[in-house]
């Protein structure tokens, strides 16, 4: 099976202002096999979202109107999947308002189709991963903050040690089998300890006059 057979009945949600990107984003993707919607905005991409939920979502972080963190937030308090926020700015502020929301990857533009693959699949097959925890939950609402946690802890991996996704998970996963303890938890541990952390330096700066 060649690799635009593998990718058939993946559906990809793709959102940017900028028509160029979109056109030649969509059009590559569509070429390795992936079913394309595109939106050049927040709320279409929201009413696309809504019709029929895709399979992962590639998300422009600077939008008019709605930002890509303001349309993630809303789409993964509806339905959770995988989202890639694509930036043209490499700052770690921003990084790090993305990795909260539990976004599954953050790439700095310009972004070709050969950079953006791997990344979509790495991001799916982690996603298959914690969705099969998912459904062997009898409570879907604690396996889908499973999920968020588990995400969220990665984005922090990759934002501290400049790792991609993929090695990201599997540095969590290998954290934590080390310790012997359920993945959800470690990651819960390092949300936490990531979260009282930002929370004591924020207080260490200066007060705005």
């Amino acid at each position: 099976m060649g690799q635009s057979d593998a990718h058939a009945s993946t559906h990809i949600l793709l959102v940017d202002d900028d028509r160029l990107v979109l056109a030649t984003l969509a059009t590559g993707l569509q070429q390795q096999g992936y079913r394309v919607t595109t939106a050049d905005s927040g709320e279409p991409a929201l009413e696309r979202f809504r019709e029929h939920t895709p399979d992962l979502v590639v998300l422009d972080y600077r939008m008019p109107g709605m930002t890509g963190p303001e349309v993630a937030q809303q789409m993964l308090a509806e339905a959770y999947c995988p989202i890639i926020m694509l930036s043209a700015y490499d700052d770690k502020a921003l990084v790090d308002e993305a990795i909260k929301l539990g976004v599954s990857g953050y790439l700095v533009k310009p972004v070709d189709v050969n950079q953006l693959v791997p990344s979509i699949e790495a991001a799916l097959a982690r996603f298959g991963e914690v969705n099969a925890l998912i459904n062997s939950e009898s409570d879907l609402r604690e396996g889908l903050e499973r999920s968020r946690i588990v995400s969220t802890a990665v984005g922090i991996i990759m934002a501290r040690q400049g790792f991609a996704s993929d090695r990201a998970y599997d540095a969590l996963r290998r954290l934590a089998r080390d310790e012997r303890r359920p993945l959800r938890d470690v990651a819960a541990d390092l949300v936490d300890a990531t979260d009282q952390a930002n929370r004591m330096l924020d207080r260490l700066k200066p007060a705005q006059g």
